[in-house]
C-alpha cells in the first residue's frame, strides 16, 4: 500500500502547484527514505539512479524535443500563422462557418509545423477571436472553434507528446517483452507513433470541420456568413494565399515526408524542421540577432523544464518499483472484469479524470511508466495504444476547470468574453475528442494500418 500512498501523495502536491520535477523527485526520495527506515524499500535500488540520468542525456530521441521546440517557437514568431489565418479566412470567407473552418485548418498546420499548444492557441486567440467576434460569430463557439483547433498540436505529428510517449512506450515495452521473458525484445519508435496519428488526426480535424458546417447550417446566426466577393478574393489573392500555404506545407512535407521515406529519423527530420523555420524566417524578413536570442532562450527554458521532469520521474518510476508498485497495478489491472477491454478502459478512464487536474507532462511521466508495462503484457499494441494515450492527454488541454488552452485563451481574450463562455464552448469538442477515442478503440487498425505498410 506504501507504492499507492506514494502515487497519491504525488497528485495532491501536483494539484497543490508545486513544480513537477521537484514533486516527483522529493516526494519519491522522502518515501524512499521512510521505506530504508522501515525495512520495505532496498537502497540498492538507488545504485541505478545514476545510469537512468546518464541515459536520459544520452538518448539520442529525445534530442528531438528541444530542436522540435526551436522549430515551433521560431515560427511562432515568424508571423507564419498570421499570414496563414488571414490567407484562410480569404479562401473559405463565402462558405458558412468559413471563418471556423479557417481557423480549424490553420490549427491543423500550425500543429503539423509547431507542434507547441500553448504557442498555438494564444497566436489565434490575438490574431483569430477578435475578427471572428466582429463578425458576429457566437462567443461560445469561437473560443470553442480556437481552443479545440489550438489541441491539435498533441497529436498531429510532429508533436512534442508524441516524442515524449514514444520514449515512455519504448521504455515500457522493452521492459513488458523481459518480463515475459523475451530477451530479444521488438522495439517501437517515435516514427512508428507519427505515422499512426496521421489517419486518427485528419479523422478529429474532419470531425471538428463537420461539426461546424452542421451548426452554420442549423443555426445561421451563430456563424455568419462573409459576403465579400469571392472572385475579387480568388483573382487578387490567389498568390497571396499560395505564398502563406506553401512554405509551412514544404516544411511539414520535409519532416514527416523525410520520416515517412526511411531518410531520416525522427530526431534527424527535428533538425530539418529547425533549420527550415529559420529559413521560413529568413523569407519573411522576421530573422534578427535579438530574436534569434529570444528563440534561443525560450527554448532553453521549456527544454531544461522538459528534462528536468523527466529525470523526476524517473526518480519516481525507480522508488515506484522498489516499493513493488508495478506488481500492484498488474495485479488491479488483471483482476479487473472485462479482460484487456475493462483494463483499457480503467486507465483512459483514469487519465480522462485526471485531465482536469493535471497537464499531459504530468500524466505521460507519472502514469504511463506504471499502467503501459502491464497493458503491453496483455497483449496491446503499443502503436494504438500511444495514440489513444495521445488523444486522451489532448482532451485534458480542454477538460474545465484546469484545462490549459482555456488558461491560454483566457489571458488574451476580451475583457467582455467569459471564463464560463469558453468553458462551455468546448464542450462539443470534447465530446467530438471522446466520440474519436471511442471509433479508434473500435478499429484500431485507423492506427496500426499505416505503421505497418510503412515500417
Amino acid at each position: 500500500m506504501t507504492a499507492l500512498l506514494l502515487f497519491c501523495i504525488v497528485i495532491i502536491v501536483l494539484m497543490a502547484g508545486y513544480p513537477v520535477a521537484f514533486t516527483l523527485a522529493g516526494t519519491s526520495i522522502a518515501f524512499a527514505t521512510f521505506g530504508v527506515f522501515f525495512g520495505i524499500f532496498d537502497p540498492q535500488f538507488f545504485h541505478a539512479l545514476p545510469s537512468r540520468i546518464f541515459g536520459i542525456i544520452v538518448n539520442e530521441t529525445l534530442i528531438a524535443v528541444p530542436l522540435f521546440i526551436f522549430m515551433g517557437v521560431m515560427l511562432e514568431r515568424s508571423k507564419v500563422a498570421e499570414n496563414l489565418i488571414n490567407s484562410m479566412a480569404d479562401l473559405f470567407g463565402n462558405i458558412k462557418g468559413g471563418l471556423g473552418i479557417s481557423v480549424t485548418l490553420v490549427g491543423m498546420l500550425l500543429a503539423a509545423s509547431t507542434g507547441i499548444v500553448g504557442a498555438t492557441v494564444v497566436t489565434m486567440g490575438l490574431l483569430s477571436l477578435p475578427s471572428m467576434l466582429e463578425k458576429g460569430y457566437d462567443t461560445k463557439i469561437a473560443t470553442g472553434t480556437i481552443c479545440a483547433s489550438g489541441t491539435l498540436g498533441q497529436i498531429i505529428p510532429p508533436s512534442i507528446v508524441l516524442v515524449l510517449l514514444g520514449d515512455v512506450l519504448s521504455s515500457a515495452y522493452q521492459q513488458a517483452q523481459l518480463n515475459q521473458g523475451i530477451f530479444s525484445p521488438d522495439t517501437v519508435s517515435v516514427g512508428d507513433l507519427f505515422v499512426g496519428a496521421i489517419f486518427p488526426g485528419i479523422m478529429l480535424v474532419g470531425l471538428y470541420i463537420i461539426y461546424i458546417v452542421f451548426t452554420a447550417h442549423m443555426h445561421p446566426e451563430k456563424l455568419p456568413t462573409n459576403n465579400k466577393n469571392n472572385k475579387t478574393i480568388a483573382s487578387k489573392n490567389l498568390l497571396n494565399i499560395l505564398g502563406a500555404l506553401l512554405p509551412p506545407l514544404f516544411l511539414i512535407l520535409a519532416v514527416l515526408g523525410s520520416i515517412i521515406a526511411g531518410f531520416a529519423t525522427p530526431t534527424e527530420a527535428a533538425s530539418v524542421g529547425a533549420v527550415g523555420a529559420l529559413f521560413l524566417a529568413l523569407i519573411n524578413r522576421q530573422l534578427s540577432i535579438e530574436k534569434l536570442k529570444e528563440v534561443t532562450q525560450r527554448t532553453t527554458r521549456i527544454s531544461c523544464m522538459v528534462f528536468m521532469i523527466l529525470i523526476g520521474a524517473s526518480i519516481f518510476s525507480l522508488v515506484f518499483r522498489g516499493l513493488e508498485g508495478d506488481e500492484v497495478i498488474y495485479k488491479l489491472l488483471t483482476e479487473l472484469p472485462g479482460g484487456i477491454f475493462g483494463s483499457m478502459l480503467a486507465v483512459m478512464l483514469l487519465m480522462f479524470l485526471l485531465g482536469f487536474v493535471l497537464d499531459f507532462i504530468e500524466i505521460t511521466f507519472v502514469i504511463v511508466p506504471i499502467v503501459g508495462p502491464v497493458l503491453l503484457m496483455m497483449g496491446v499494441d503499443p502503436v494504438w495504444l500511444g495514440i489513444m494515450i495521445a488523444i486522451n492527454l489532448q482532451t485534458s488541454f480542454l477538460t474545465p476547470p484546469f484545462g490549459f488552452a482555456l488558461f491560454y485563451l483566457r489571458g488574451v481574450a476580451p475583457p467582455e468574453v467569459k471564463t464560463t463562455q469558453i468553458y462551455q464552448g468546448v464542450i462539443p469538442f470534447i465530446g467530438i475528442q471522446l466520440l474519436t477515442l471511442g471509433i479508434l478503440a473500435s478499429w484500431p487498425k485507423l492506427a496500426t494500418w499505416l505503421p505497418n505498410q510503412i515500417f
